[in-house]
């Protein structure tokens, strides 16, 4: 189920929560420019899965968004947590940092949080399986795939290099929310 919380920037006290339906939450996003779906996941791939099966298994919904938006670049990241760098990669995107173009994630398989700092709110948006979030270009955000990693997620790009973090070198994100999956 996902779950979206919302907080002023200077506390913690939560201002929103809910678990509400997808519509719902797509459209509280929507006011602060965020982009959220939920795809049809019929297809069962688990963590190791090749990225030409996740990618094919997609292809549709990846040509909508890349005609929609002009992508250039489409990869697929998988980790479980066996992976031995798990820690490593978890704390490369724990800081706030921004991205020249759109983050766009689609979660195949498990779950990730991702914490947006949006004017003088922090948007925390648990996605799962099915959800798709675009994080717009320059938006200070984090995301965090908890201790024990366990996710398929495709992601889409404008640059063709792929992933390139800015970081703010704010330290907001160490005063939020963790995501705490179990082992």
């Amino acid at each position: 189920m996902s779950i979206l919380r919302i907080y002023p920037q200077q506390e913690t006290t939560q201002l929103l929560f809910t678990t509400d339906t997808h519509d719902h939450i797509r459209a509280r996003l929507q006011q602060v420019g965020v982009r959220f779906e939920q795809w049809h996941t019929d297809t069962q791939l688990t963590p190791g899965a090749s990225q030409e099966d996740v990618i094919a298994a997609y292809a549709a919904d990846i040509d909508r968004l890349i005609n929609e938006e002009g992508y250039q670049t489409v990869d697929v990241v998988s980790l479980n947590a066996d992976n031995p760098k798990k820690d490593e990669l978890r704390q490369i995107f724990l800081s706030e940092h921004r991205h020249s173009e759109d983050e766009v994630r689609f979660f195949v398989a498990g779950e990730g949080l991702f914490s947006l700092h949006i004017d003088d709110k922090v948007y925390e948006v648990l996605c799962q399986q099915g959800d798709l979030i675009s994080v717009p270009a320059n938006t200070p955000h984090w995301f965090d795939m908890g201790p024990n990693p366990g996710f398929i997620a495709i992601r889409l790009f404008n640059n063709p290099a792929g992933w390139v973090a800015n970081y703010t070198g704010d330290t907001i994100a160490e005063r939020f929310n963790r995501l705490e999956n179990g082992s």
